[in-house]
């Protein structure tokens, strides 16, 4: 009995080739890393309509099947309302990324992760203007292949940093990014 059963199982073993792809379909070849930067757009959850502008830069590296991991530093410092001046919120975060495969040349995508924020604010205390808070954030968004690998990008995202001003209050900044991401590693159909 024992030796029908290895029997079977070398068998079925040794015509496992025959189903087996001649060629490859894609060719994937470079570094799974993107690197990516654009102009941000936030509400600072500091008052009402309180908008801000300023700069975001990603490197997204891509472990399998779309998942991969996201290092993001955002920097809203311009456009400043005159009622708080002194207002700059910078963040660093390392996100959780899955994109779902690419469809008429777009791409989507989601996020979510934390990290460090970074805020000077207006104060009534001359000595207490500036502050570093645990951030969390998940958002979003799409990408649209442009050329080859550079994809124009529109990124939402929306933060919680934990014990803005005290042990109960969060401040939840939220905005758009717009950029664009350069990839260095390339799919390129079989010839």
């Amino acid at each position: 009995m024992r030796s029908k059963l290895v029997l079977a199982v070398l068998f079925i073993v040794s015509s496992l080739p025959a189903f087996s792809q001649v060629a490859p379909a894609v060719k994937i070849s470079g570094f799974p890393l993107g690197v990516g930067a654009g102009i941000s757009d936030y509400f600072l959850d500091y008052g009402t309509g309180r908008r801000m502008v300023g700069v975001s830069a990603w490197a997204d590296y891509t472990l399998f099947h779309g998942l991969g991991v996201d290092v993001e530093g955002t920097s809203i410092f311009a456009a400043r309302p005159s009622a708080i001046s002194r207002m700059k919120q910078n963040t660093i975060k390392l996100n959780a990324i899955y994109r779902y495969h690419e469809l008429f040349h777009l791409r989507p995508y989601v996020k979510g992760g934390g990290g460090l924020a970074s805020i000077d604010f207006p104060s009534r205390n001359p000595l207490y203007t500036h502050d570093t808070f645990t951030v969390y954030d998940f958002g979003g968004g799409l990408e649209y292949r442009a050329w080859r690998t550079l994809y124009v990008r529109a990124d939402y995202e929306y933060q919680t940093v934990v014990h803005y001003e005290s042990s109960v209050k969060n401040l939840n900044p939220n905005g758009f990014t717009i950029g664009a991401t350069f990839y260095l590693r390339g799919v390129h159909g079989h010839k």
